[in-house]
């Protein structure tokens, strides 16, 4: 099979598993939340569903990375999503016997099938060419659209399915996600044929050169001006994101502004998100990975004036700043995905793509924190502010690099 078409076909069997994918992990998070706070008792802790799911998706970047080199992209992807299966098994244990431990365990291991969604974004450029590197990273991105919208409106009818097997409504939705997350599984294992990983690599004859070390991958990045810029752009990008993010809510809500309108704001955030990765990607691979870095960092800092000045109870302006941040994210996540890829060596790909995802995650978590702490002890507009810094220090750097 030549590779355009295997290339094809691959893009389309990921995709369809990031759907199944999107759908379970995404109804999971604001039903983590209120299962933690319902367990504890206490609002103050609903957020740790969130944090262990973070850190899970962060603990198992690397173990999945090496996973694929070893064994390719349908042993890595399938396992992630298996223990996402165990972790919604655990939700559902210990949301019904009000078991906080099992619970954490539960979203944990449910962030390990984050972790695989983000390395599907990488399994997509095995085969692809420079000329359409971003463009096919960008499709199995988009997949995630589809998830993230109709993942969170499945928990009214996926309440009622729970109650209906005797469970309490609140674990109905890790019972869909153990059931896509299944079928993700079976759509990777049956048709992720041949392994693009190791086609690749079989057809570079790096098959048995394939390193796997951490540390090794971290410093063949260091001394890469452009891996280290590519990772640091998926990083500084991700804690834009998430700070602004988390914290719009718990603004719009000092003003006791309705759940359904904080709702769509967010859902305005996440049409940004992912809704235009195709557009991005064609325009990664048309005018190049840095100029559209460039073009999401200045999308990011616009945002962070948008928002910033916006009231807590004007919803249009805090939508459009939303919209904003999700649109700069994407460029900065697939650009930064494809040129990092394309800048390391090739025995070192997978190693530092599951560098990147730690790195992410872990910068995600930290903003996440961090974020809590400004808009308590100062304001959103603060926030807003200390956010743009690090994503203006980005834009400077994208000068001199593009210059060299």
């Amino acid at each position: 099979m030549p590779n355009t078409a295997l290339q094809e076909k691959t893009v389309k069997v990921l995709a369809t598993a990031q759907v199944l994918n999107g759908v379970g992990v995404a109804g999971t998070v604001a039903a983590g939340s209120l299962l933690v706070a319902s367990i504890t008792e206490s609002e103050t802790l609903a957020g740790l569903a969130q944090t262990s799911s973070v850190l899970g998706a962060a603990a198992l970047a690397l173990p999945l990375a090496r996973l694929t080199a070893r064994g390719g992209r349908r042993l890595a992807l399938s396992t992630g999503f298996m223990a996402g299966v165990i972790g919604s098994l655990f939700a559902i244990l210990g949301g019904s016997q009000k078991n906080i431990y099992l619970m954490l365990a539960g979203t944990f291991l449910v962030g390990a099938a984050s972790a695989a969604g983000y390395q599907a974004r990488f399994a997509a450029v095995d085969l692809a060419t420079n000329e359409t590197r971003a463009k096919q990273l960008s499709f199995v991105v988009w997949g995630s659209t589809v998830g993230a919208v109709a993942g969170p409106n499945l928990m009214e009818p996926a309440g009622s399915v729970a109650e209906e097997l005797g469970l309490p409504r609140l674990v109905g939705p890790y019972v869909v996600s153990a059931v896509t997350l299944t079928l993700a599984i079976v759509v990777i294992q049956l048709f992720l044929r041949p392994d693009p990983f190791l086609t690749a690599a079989q057809q570079s004859g790096n098959l048995n050169k394939v390193k796997g070390a951490t540390k090794a991958a971290l410093r063949h990045i260091r001394s890469n001006p452009k891996a280290l810029f590519s990772i640091l752009s998926i990083a500084i990008g991700h804690i834009a994101m998430v700070s602004i993010m988390v914290m719009t809510p718990v603004h719009m809500a000092h003003v006791d502004v309705t759940l359904t309108i904080i709702g769509l704001v967010i859902s305005i955030h996440v049409l940004g998100m992912y809704a235009f990765s195709p557009v991005v990607g064609a325009l990664s691979d048309r005018l190049g990975r840095i100029r559209v870095i460039q073009i999401g960092v200045a999308t990011l800092l616009l945002s962070s004036i948008v928002s910033g000045f916006a009231q807590a109870d004007d919803a249009i302006t805090l939508g459009i700043g939303l919209f904003l941040l999700g649109l700069g994210w994407s460029c900065t996540l697939i650009a930064g995905s494809a040129l990092l890829t394309e800048s390391v060596s090739p025995e070192m790909r997978t190693s530092s793509q599951g560098a990147s995802d730690l790195v992410m995650n872990l910068s995600g978590a930290g903003g996440g924190a961090l974020a809590g702490v400004i808009i308590g002890t100062l304001s959103y507009g603060w926030l807003c502010a200390f956010a743009a810094i690090p994503v203006g220090l980005l834009g400077l750097w994208s000068l001199k690099i593009s210059r060299g």
